[in-house]
């Protein structure tokens, strides 16, 4: 019989509202059913009812809550909807104050529950500061796993992850070996699930065990990627693209190549390893290392987080790499300050309309080569805009990560427009 999940209560709404408030709530609501399509995630998962001890519990109610506007002028009524800092024409934002809330959201978002709809066989906790933890689990956010990456704690699970587990309902399944939950590290999981834990003494052990896990359930990788677990700002684009290709990934640290990272490379002899970050952060005697194992090692590399994140979205070989280099794409971007968002990322990047993690190193305005990047593959049209194809760009974090005016900012550089006979956009 399987587990029995923790039940969640239906918050309560005042019997007397205002026609705006009351729209606020209705489309609060409306949210929970269509995050998956775009519909903008607030700030609180709250709690819902559920008399189901079979099935998963109903997805948590999504809140709309006012967002901080410091940073750009915005009509009073733009500010009480929760737009635009919530939706625009081009972005969702998933907008939790801390990595633990954006994980949660972005879980519900691209693995939505219900009306006969199963949730993922599994979920992959991580603790609350572990975010080369997120990373080495994002193989697993990939098909045939599945396990969207929550944020977690040693000693108790946090009420917010608990309450996204219970909507998200993991069953098992026969790819996951009826596992419900990896416990990536040290990290407390609901009791009743059955657990795998993956766990090691340093990121790089645990990495190891986690490219040993999705080995066993998805056979030998295509790719490994290895990055430095010194510096995460360099490090996050790869749980993107693990999430999506199941490509496990590997840390190297102080300058040297651990020894769980040398038995996992010798391990998958033969498979292609591409390293991700400059010679600052890896340096080349760490990938001569890394090559006399492996055979051969390709880096892919910018100055600096942004530019690296860039390279990354643009790279491709063969089968590896996203080759972003045209319109008509899915993107998310976080901020470079906060590792643990990649948690969230894994989810939207992997799922519905894939694409890469880019980074910003400014909450205010759009970076220059982040610019450049986003005009390269802005879509166009030349007669008919509803034949055109179109970017969707998730940002992960509240306006602190990433103000409203940046959010303008980025609508403005994925919206559609035309290039032929005249202006107009879409």
């Amino acid at each position: 019989m399987a587990p029995r999940l923790p039940k969640i209560r239906r918050p309560r709404a005042p019997s007397s509202l205002s026609p705006l408030a009351r729209y606020r709530l209705e489309q609060a609501a409306f949210a929970s059913v269509a995050a998956a399509i775009g519909i903008a995630i607030g700030v609180a998962v709250t709690l819902l009812l559920s008399d189901d001890e079979t099935g998963p519990a109903p997805a948590p109610e999504i809140v709309i809550s006012q967002p901080r506007v410091d940073d750009v002028d915005v009509p009073d009524t733009a500010e009480q909807l929760g737009f635009p800092g919530f939706a625009t024409r081009n972005t969702t934002r998933i907008a939790g104050a801390d990595p633990l809330i954006d994980a949660a959201g972005a879980a519900l978002a691209a693995f939505p529950t219900g009306a006969g709809v199963g949730g993922p066989a599994a979920v992959s906790l991580v603790g609350a500061e572990d975010w080369t933890g997120a990373i080495a689990a994002a193989s697993l956010v990939a098909d045939p796993v599945g396990a969207p990456i929550l944020v977690g704690d040693s000693g108790s699970v946090p009420e917010f992850t608990g309450d996204a587990i219970a909507a998200l309902g993991p069953r098992g399944s026969k790819a996951t070996d009826r596992t419900q939950a990896f416990a990536v590290g040290e990290v407390a999981v609901p009791e009743g699930l059955r657990t795998q834990t993956i766990a090691g003494g340093n990121p790089a052990e645990v990495a190891a065990a986690a490219a040993r896990v999705r080995r066993e359930v998805a056979g030998p990788p295509d790719h490994l990627v290895v990055v430095s677990s010194d510096d995460p700002a360099f490090a996050m684009p790869a749980a993107a693209w693990a999430a999506r290709s199941g490509d496990p990934v590997l840390f190297v640290q102080n300058g040297e190549v651990p020894v769980a990272t040398a038995k996992a490379l010798r391990k998958n002899s033969g498979v292609p390893v591409f390293a991700l970050g400059p010679e600052s952060v890896i340096p080349g005697k760490v990938l001569r290392d890394v090559e006399r194992i492996a055979g051969s090692v390709r880096r892919i590399s910018g100055s600096d987080p942004v530019t690296n994140a860039i390279a990354f979205a643009r790279f491709s070989s063969g089968t590896f790499g996203w080759n972003i280099n045209d319109p008509g794409h899915g993107m998310a971007i976080a901020n470079a300050g906060r590792p643990l968002d990649v948690a969230a990322a894994a989810s939207v990047t992997s799922r519905g309309k894939p694409g890469p993690l880019l980074l910003t190193d400014d909450s205010a305005s759009v970076p220059t080569s982040l610019r450049g990047f986003l005009l390269d593959t802005k879509p166009g049209y030349f007669d008919d805009p509803t034949r055109a194809v179109y970017n969707h760009i998730w940002l992960i974090g509240d306006t602190t990560a990433m103000g409203i005016g940046f959010q303008v900012q980025v609508d403005e550089l994925a919206n559609l427009e035309r290039v032929r006979g005249g202006t107009g956009g879409g």
